[in-house]
């Protein structure tokens, strides 16, 4: 089900006995937290660790009656650490190790919490955090292992990321509910520098309502320290619609926050390199682009990897070629006479956008 879902179901009080959290988006999954925590008032959370309590504890734990109170509510994260030791290994590797030995598989068996779901102990609520990995990429298949673990498991909460689009949704909701003005251009330039993470997003609308005014997008570099490359962000997307004047005024928005044109012209070719190479590759979402370039020994992280799916769906494999092709001859005149970086880099950005 959905984080919605969940707290509907949570709001009319129909909170599952034994419910399991997938998926590593943790803003969502901080709110399904809060609304049980919130529902469950008169009793005080338990915390439990998978790595440290083996899972039959844990079940053992929950099936004991407590003499103080009717309601238990037991929180269990590493979830994943539960597994037996060949599933966690192939978890990790996206293969099995062949370590099928019967201490560790048998101490990581599924069979106590299937007997437990059948006849959960009235009163008490389990809920399993299984945070580690996503749902898209290469960490597909590693979910889709602790899925079937706790398969016994009917209600399963699925945290997945958040598209561009929802961000801004929720931006837009959060800003309100703060109070916090921001302005469109002002609202996509955040959403773009927090690759659309809605946590870290909550975070700094949290901060930005402290400013006590309208906020503009030229207020941002000042405001959110991953603001300014979202400005050389914003200067890809002006180049890949061809808006020439939009592509300027990014360009003026880096001259003013004394951004070092040659360093922003590096980001620049490396961003066209690594679209290109995603081109080349066919490889069409976030995940598969930080997977393929980590299997080559390139670091990427989740937000760059949005950067990257961003600037290859924005333009074709020639587009990118003539681009890297200018940023090269660009290049080589910051490194000749030249009257200044910016004279350069302007001619650079209006070639591009003929």
């Amino acid at each position: 089900m959905t984080p919605a879902q969940f707290l509907a179901r949570v709001k009319r009080n129909e909170i599952p006995p034994v419910c399991l959290f997938l998926g590593l988006e943790g803003y969502n999954r901080r709110r399904c937290r809060e609304a049980i925590v919130a529902a469950r008032a008169a009793v005080e959370a338990e915390h439990f660790d998978a790595a440290e309590t083996p899972l039959a504890a844990i079940i053992d734990d929950a099936r004991a009656m407590s003499l103080f109170a009717n309601e238990r509510l037991m929180f269990v994260k590493g979830a994943e650490a539960a597994m037996p030791r060949s599933s966690r290994s192939a978890a990790a590797a996206d293969e099995d190790d062949g370590d099928s030995d019967g201490g560790p598989a048998a101490a990581g068996s599924a069979g106590p919490l299937e007997a437990y779901v059948k006849s959960p102990t009235p009163g008490v609520t389990i809920v399993f955090e299984a945070t580690r990995w996503d749902f898209e990429g290469d960490e597909k298949a590693k979910t889709e292992r602790v899925r079937k673990f706790y398969g016994a498991i009917p209600d399963v909460v699925e945290f997945r990321r958040f598209t561009a689009d929802e961000a801004r949704q929720e931006l837009s909701s959060l800003a309100r509910a703060s109070g916090v003005k921001l302005d469109p251009a002002a609202a996509e330039a955040l959403v773009d520098a927090l690759a659309a993470d809605v946590a870290r997003i909550a975070v700094e609308i949290e901060k930005l309502a402290l400013y006590g005014k309208p906020i503009t997008v030229n207020d941002l570099p000042q405001l959110v320290p991953d603001a300014r490359q979202s400005t050389i962000f914003a200067l890809v997307n002006a180049l890949g619609r061809r808006d020439r004047a939009r592509s300027l005024e990014s360009l003026d928005a880096l001259v003013r926050d004394g951004e070092y044109l040659p360093l922003a012209l590096t980001f620049l070719a490396g961003q066209f390199r690594m679209a290109l190479v995603a081109k080349e590759a066919n490889l069409r979402s976030s995940s598969q682009i930080q997977g393929h370039f980590q299997r080559s020994g390139i670091q990427m992280w989740g937000s760059r990897a949005e950067q990257v799916a961003t600037t290859a769906s924005k333009f074709t494999k020639e587009q990118l070629e003539r681009g890297l092709k200018l940023i090269f001859e660009a290049d080589r005149d910051l490194r000749s006479a030249r009257p200044d970086d910016r004279t350069v880099v302007e001619n650079f950005v209006v070639r591009l956008c003929a």
